[in-house]
């Protein structure tokens, strides 16, 4: 649970967006199952399929960033991988057809957020750090109705060390009162910790198989709750 003393007010509270503050790749999953049923391959099953979708996604986000154009960059190279040959332009407008709910879906707040952060906002300093396509993210951040809440939002390549210290020295922050919110091992609290961040840990079934790690559970510096609304008994 950590040391660090709770409810002191004039905190830094640093949200991440997707999967955090609202639903994000619960879409992309469903597209995902939509793709490997169409595929239908005769040999390979899910499992296997969906492991090579998994390392194709990874390279791809290390070359070209996330989001959505991102992702159907990968099913059409995973296809073209299992089939030994480029698309045809039927099946690039399928899985362009598969993954139109991913641009065209509107933003679904998680539970109780709204009025957690109403309440959070008139006790502590909030900041939004979110990583992405810089226009897709822009656009869900506008249709959630949050950003009056928070002082600054950046939209960012990549979640590392060096993005957290870069956050600490553009707003002047003291890491030892920030606290960096999110459901990724990978981007939102690992690197926070390693950059003297504190970091909340709210866990989201539907986070990206590419953002899960390992946290060390007696670090006193994470706290880990179950859902957002719990943020309120802490801060």
């Amino acid at each position: 649970m950590g040391n660090v003393s709770r409810r002191r007010d004039g905190q830094v509270l640093v949200f991440d967006a997707d999967d955090t503050l609202w639903e994000n790749n619960v879409l992309f999953e469903r597209v995902i199952g939509d793709f490997l049923e169409w595929l239908d391959h005769p040999t390979l099953d899910r499992a296997e399929i969906r492991a090579i979708l998994d390392d194709i996604e990874r390279a791809n986000a290390v070359a070209h960033g996330y989001g959505s154009k991102v992702f159907l960059r990968s099913l059409g190279e995973c296809l073209e991988r299992l089939r030994q040959r480029p698309a045809t332009e039927a099946e690039r407008r399928e899985i362009d057809g598969l993954a139109a709910a991913l641009v065209a879906h509107q933003v679904e707040l998680m539970p109780g957020v709204t009025e957690a952060l109403d309440a959070l906002a008139g006790r502590h300093e909030l900041l939004l750090l979110t990583k992405g396509e810089r226009a897709e993210q822009q656009r869900k951040l506008d249709a959630s109705g949050l950003l009056h809440h928070f002082r600054a939002a950046h939209i960012v390549r990549e979640k590392d060390v060096d993005t957290y210290r870069w956050l600490t020295r553009e707003h002047g922050v003291d890491p030892a009162v920030t606290w960096m919110i999110g459901n990724s091992p990978k981007s939102d609290i690992r690197p926070a910790r390693a950059a003297g961040l504190n970091a909340v840990f709210i866990p989201n079934d539907n986070t990206w198989v590419l953002e899960h790690d390992e946290l060390d559970p007696a670090d006193p510096g994470v706290l880990r709750l179950s859902a957002f609304p719990e943020l309120l008994r802490h801060f």
